[in-house]
């Protein structure tokens, strides 16, 4: 039976602190210090919580930030993708605090850093944690994945009583396909190698159970958790999937330009006779959807690139056009070789910009997050960081810079 996703939005226009949680004509008020004991009461692994706010243009530095959220609360219904959700535009929840794997990155709110990063231009709300000592690596990553999810949905929760400013539905397989439109399928390659470089669906790690085939709804409406430490610039934050640009786009154009035939959700494992299983899985997935052409995105870099060639590969060959996206690492002067891995068939790219290009951003009134990290982050080296403040990174190192989904505010023009 069709079912629908309703999402019901509230935007926010402002954000300060306060002593009780309200939201009035855009304008909203936190509550901080209840944010803060509900997180901390929550998890004994937390130490401390320490909640920021930060405003678009703001001379502002957060370092260390691991994931992006959008606040979200299911108020009817109870499975992803159906039923109606809650959420906060122009708002996000961002985590940071002492490095969790070396691949945290930046968010600048205004300068020239600020350029690279969609975040700049939310209102966030920064939660700083720290973590009770002893704890191991994948303890410490999961304790601030919850953190932030749980702050989401509590600024969520505290604001759903408050009027709405409008309500959008999003139809899929209500409407039939148009035999006379080309179908299309979305491949979404989702970080899953372990060792702090992990994806969730549906709560379960996307090591296992993938290849599958979803509904695009249930992929925006948060069926997709980021969890992983992958370097900062071509992360899929949790808030990337719940507003993956293109799902959005195929999902504007159906029934009208393109029929979208679903997405294939697969993993991107670590072992050669894994990923060549995988890849040929994930083709055969989009071959069942009749599929006249495919759109396929990855994330991360390096090992990902062979999932990717694979992918493409199979799908060319099996008679599937196929556009794929990719950042590159093309060395600071953009002359190195910027794949890891390539194939004849790939004759469609997107590139999502230079991850190697270096920036010079200035110093801040206002860091969020352990500052003298920033030259252990990837992207950064240990001159990074200057006396006054200032530093030198590689986009690398700036969370967003070169999202894979196309999340991103990089172009480019002919000379």
């Amino acid at each position: 039976m069709p079912v629908t996703l309703s999402l019901r939005k509230s935007m926010v226009r402002s954000l300060a602190l306060g002593d009780a949680t309200t939201l009035a004509r855009g304008e909203l008020t936190l509550d901080a210090r209840a944010l803060a004991n509900e997180l901390e009461a929550q998890d004994e692994r937390i130490a401390t919580v320490e909640v920021h706010t930060t405003l678009p243009g703001e001379s502002t530095r957060v370092v260390c930030a691991k994931d992006v959220v959008q606040p979200r609360l299911k108020v009817d219904g109870t499975d992803p993708g159906a039923g109606t959700t809650y959420l906060m535009e122009n708002l996000a929840v961002v985590t940071c605090g002492p490095i969790v794997g070396f691949q945290e990155g930046i968010i600048d709110m205004s300068g020239p850093g600020a350029a690279y990063t969609p975040f700049s231009e939310l209102a966030l709300v920064v939660i700083e944690l720290r973590v009770v000592d002893g704890l191991r690596p994948h303890e410490h990553e999961a304790t601030v994945r919850h953190a932030g999810l749980r702050a989401a949905e509590h600024t969520a929760r505290r604001c759903v009583e408050f009027a709405a400013d409008e309500e959008e539905e999003i139809h899929w397989d209500e409407f039939p396909a148009d035999a006379g439109l080309p179908r299309i399928a979305y491949v979404d390659m989702l970080l899953s190698q372990g060792l702090l470089h992990d994806t969730y669906v549906l709560g379960e790690n996307a090591r296992d159970g993938l290849p599958l085939v979803m509904d695009p709804r249930v992929v925006i409406d948060t069926g997709i958790v980021s969890g992983n430490c992958v370097s900062a610039c071509d992360k899929n934050t949790t808030f990337h999937h719940q507003n993956n640009p293109l799902i959005a786009k195929l999902l504007s154009g159906h029934g009208k330009r393109w029929n979208l035939v679903g997405v294939v959700l697969t993993n991107e494992p670590t072992r050669l006779a894994e990923k060549e299983a995988s890849a040929a899985r994930a083709v055969d997935l989009v071959r069942g959807l009749g599929a006249h052409g495919a759109i396929v995105t990855k994330e991360g870099f390096g090992n990902p690139d062979a999932d990717l060639m694979m992918i493409t590969r199979g799908l060319e060959q099996a008679g599937i056009k196929a556009v794929a996206m990719t950042d590159e690492y093309a060395g600071t002067d953009g002359g190195s070789q910027s794949l890891a891995d390539t194939t004849p068939e790939a004759d469609a790219i997107v590139s999502t910009g230079n991850a190697n290009q270096r920036v010079r951003l200035p110093a801040m009134q206002k860091v969020i997050g352990p500052l003298p990290d920033i030259t252990r982050l990837a992207g950064g080296y240990p001159g990074s960081l200057h006396e006054d403040g200032s530093m030198e990174v590689e986009l690398q190192a700036i969370v967003g810079s070169t999202n894979q989904l196309g999340f991103g505010r990089l172009s480019c023009r002919e000379s």
